[in-house]
């Protein structure tokens, strides 16, 4: 197993818990928002800016926010960016390192982008219905169900938004990935026992697009 997966999502639709099975499954390590740590800490700037930054769409408040930049870990010439392209670029560089260091799983965060021109990624969109997502949402963030569709439908927008910015790609778009599948078909552990089957064609020189729908 020498692949480094990536996994875009829709909210509920069980991205994460794929990508935690699935790294599970072959004895690789998985992030998701262990990156944020390990961003912060090789780039001086402070852990909360990372949380406050992740996958959250840009706006002219971020853009405007008035902080000490020395109590940030920031030197003078550190704001010839915006800070949020700053704290990208830094969770950019580290997911960058963590494919370097061998096969793994990282969920969201545009990793796909960051890896575009590492040969050895896989890049896995899931995706589901609302009717499916609705319940997963529900039962484990104890949202009620008359705003579980809003949620999803805000959070969603929420991680278009972030992609699109930074990648000058749409989030979501099939030509994006190497395989897109819809969660609610297999469920998740149908998911993650199709997507271990596609990177194993990938590794033995079979196709290296599939998609599941």
């Amino acid at each position: 197993m020498n692949t480094v997966i990536t996994i875009g999502r829709q909210y509920g639709s069980g991205g994460r818990e794929i990508g935690r099975k699935l790294a599970e499954s072959y004895g690789i390590p998985f992030y998701d928002k262990e990156i944020l740590k390990m961003a912060a800490k090789e780039s001086g700037i402070c852990e909360e800016m990372f949380e406050n930054f992740d996958e959250k769409p840009t706006t002219s408040f971020l853009y405007s926010l008035v902080m000490d930049p020395y109590a940030l870990g920031y030197n003078a010439t550190s704001f010839d960016m915006p800070l949020n392209q700053k704290v990208f670029l830094a969770a950019f560089d580290t997911i960058k390192k963590i494919a370097a260091e061998g096969p793994c799983v990282i969920v969201g965060r545009c990793a796909d982008y960051a890896l575009r021109e590492n040969e050895n990624t896989y890049n896995v969109f899931i995706h589901a219905p609302m009717s499916f997502r609705k319940e997963r949402i529900h039962d484990q963030y104890e949202i009620p169900m008359s705003k579980v569709k809003d949620e999803a439908t805000r959070m969603d927008k929420q991680r278009a938004s972030y992609y699109n910015y930074y990648t000058s790609q749409k989030w979501g778009n099939i030509s994006n990935y190497d395989l897109t599948v819809n969660s609610a078909i297999l469920g998740v552990d149908g998911t993650v026992e199709l997507i271990r089957r596609a990177v194993d064609l990938k590794e033995n020189g079979g196709s290296t697009t599939v998609s599941a729908e």
